[in-house]
This record gives C-alpha cells, sequence and structure tokens, in this order.
C-alpha cells in the first residue's frame, strides 16, 4: 500500500509539474494564429473582452488561459484600444505587449497638394474605415498631408486635424513673413497660394510665379490666371476640355481675367511650399509667363518679351498637332 501511495504522489507530481511546464511555456511558444490578423479593441474594453476577440480571430488557443497568464507574466499595465496588428504566430507574450504598448495599425489618407475641397469630402466619404457624415470643407481650409487615422474613426474627427493643421501652419509661416510679400492677411495669403498652386507643379518655380502676380497686384493689373476661370465652372475639377471665350468674359467672384485683385476665396487647398511662396515671393520684375513646353515656364519683364514667348509656346503646340 505503501508503495502505491507513493507511486500516486510521484503521478501526482509528474502532473502537475507537467500543467505548470504547460502554463509557463504557454507564454511564450508561438501561437495558433495562420497568417498575420487585425483585430479592433474598442474604448473600454477590458482584458477579458480582448481574449475573446483573439481567441474569435484565431490568435488564441484559450481565451481564459490568456487571460490567467497575462495577469501572472503580463506586469499589470493596462491594455489600449484601437485597430492592432497580430503577427502571425504571435505568442501570448508578445499579444499582450502589443495590447499594452498601444501599437496601433497606421492607416492614412493622402490629401494631395492643390486638391480642391469638393475632392477633399469625396475623398473622406469614399473611405470605408471611416464612419459618419461631413460637410464639404471650406476651399483652402485643409493642409494638404498624409494623415493617420484608427478605423471607425469619424470623417469629421479627421477633417478636423487637417483643419487644425492648416490653422498651425499659416498661423506660424505669417509670423515669419517676407517684407516684400503683397498679401495683407492670412486669408489672402491662401488665396493668391491656391492660384499658385494651380499654376504650377514645379515646387522651384513657385516664388517666381508668387512675385509675378505680386507685381501685376501692386500695379493694378488682372492676374489672368486660368485656373481662377474654371473653378466658378467645375469647384475644382478638372475641366475636360478647352477654355471657352465666353468663360474668359464671364464676370463672377473667382474669373480674375474680368476683375482686378484676388478672387472672393481659394480656389484649392495649397500645400506649404505655394504658401511660403507667397509669404517669401522671389525678388522678380517680372510681370508676364508662359508654358515652355517643357513643363515649366518662361517670365518676362515687358509684354513684348512675353508676346515673343508666347509666339515660341503657339510654335511648338502647332509642332505637337495641339493647334
Amino acid at each position: 500500500m505503501r508503495r502505491l501511495g507513493c507511486g500516486i504522489l510521484l503521478i501526482g507530481l509528474a502532473v502537475a509539474a507537467f500543467i505548470a511546464f504547460r502554463f509557463v511555456y504557454g507564454w511564450s511558444e508561438a501561437g495558433p494564429a495562420p497568417k498575420d490578423i487585425t483585430i479592433v479593441v474598442p474604448e473600454g474594453a477590458t482584458l477579458s473582452d480582448a481574449a475573446v476577440l483573439l481567441k474569435r480571430a484565431g490568435a488564441l488557443r484559450s481565451a481564459d488561459a490568456f487571460v490567467t497568464r497575462a495577469k501572472v507574466f503580463g506586469g499589470g499595465r493596462p491594455i489600449k484600444a484601437g485597430e492592432f496588428l497580430i503577427p502571425k504566430a504571435a505568442s501570448n507574450s508578445e499579444i499582450l505587449t502589443i495590447l499594452q504598448g498601444g501599437r496601433t495599425l497606421t492607416r492614412l489618407v493622402t490629401i494631395p497638394e492643390g486638391m480642391p475641397s469638393i475632392l477633399v469630402y469625396e475623398r473622406l466619404m469614399a473611405n470605408e474605415e471611416l464612419t459618419g457624415d461631413i460637410k464639404v470643407p471650406a476651399e483652402g481650409s485643409v493642409l494638404p498631408d498624409s494623415y493617420a487615422f484608427d478605423k471607425g474613426e469619424s470623417r469629421a474627427a479627421v477633417l478636423k486635424r487637417m483643419q487644425t493643421a492648416m490653422d498651425k501652419l499659416l498661423a506660424k509661416l505669417w509670423a515669419e513673413r517676407a517684407p516684400n510679400a503683397v498679401v495683407k492677411s492670412p486669408k489672402e495669403a491662401i488665396i493668391l497660394a491656391s492660384i499658385v498652386e494651380k499654376e504650377t507643379a514645379i515646387p522651384k518655380e513657385r516664388p517666381t510665379v508668387a512675385g509675378v502676380y505680386g507685381n501685376r497686384l501692386r500695379a493694378n493689373m488682372m492676374l489672368q490666371a486660368d485656373p481662377t476661370i474654371i473653378y466658378p465652372i467645375t469647384k475644382g475639377k478638372p475641366l475636360g476640355r478647352r477654355i471657352r471665350k465666353s468663360e474668359i468674359a464671364d464676370v463672377n467672384d473667382y474669373n480674375t481675367y474680368a476683375m482686378v485683385g484676388l478672387p472672393k476665396g481659394p480656389i484649392a487647398n495649397p500645400g506649404r511650399l505655394s504658401i511660403l511662396a507667397v509669404l517669401h515671393p522671389a525678388d522678380t520684375k517680372a510681370l508676364y509667363f508662359v508654358a515652355d513646353g517643357k513643363g515649366g515656364h518662361i517670365f518676362a519683364d515687358t509684354y513684348q518679351q512675353h508676346n515673343e514667348n508666347v509666339r515660341k509656346w503657339f510654335e511648338i503646340r502647332r509642332a505637337r498637332g495641339e493647334l
């Protein structure tokens, strides 16, 4: 009987040792996830709530065992809310580190320089990972950039970040403006920067384009910027055809071929470089510019020089079969 009792005791100790080994080993062993998976831990979720989500997603063998191990080995730090990437075969230890560290997935929505607000609106509304409705933002109120967001975040919150970024940048750059900047207010800076943005895609040209427009404003000349003709027709979307003579002559709050001075408001959301160009324009005497046929522009101080440049541009277009 004594030998039997000792045998049972040894078996019991062996079983206990195996269970303890499995408990400890299960903390660091590879998990069951066959591939990278994502889970969303909502605000206010407990460790147990997260464990259930992880088990359903296939990242855990046991939700209860994960919670127990986490309480023993996890250090007691709370988990964070958000969307998390759980790597293939991640262990219990690795998963808890991810949840506690708040290393959420980075999702980006990008607003290119010069995108009009109607297209900003359409881009945000088309993103199915965002929620809620928004109105078309005020033109020129959004700073073009890439913005991180969480899955399920509201469109209004993301748009607010875009507009706050513009407010902060404009305040900073306005305070640092050069003495030769022609604009008299931050609003005027955004209006003129939006025109510069749409007139040239070449960053190094923007200060010179801004300088030309500054010279024209000081001389009480019309700006005659083609994009200002298009904006009231399409709200900034591509026109898809040539501008008509009737549209060049159309009198409205934006067409700078039919008015002296700046338009009523911006015609796009200008980027940082265009705002900088307006607030630090090139020191130039140029009053005119026209395409050079190579993607850029050629500038002229006099109308006679400009006419010669226009003639050369038309020759290039004829050679290309565009006229």
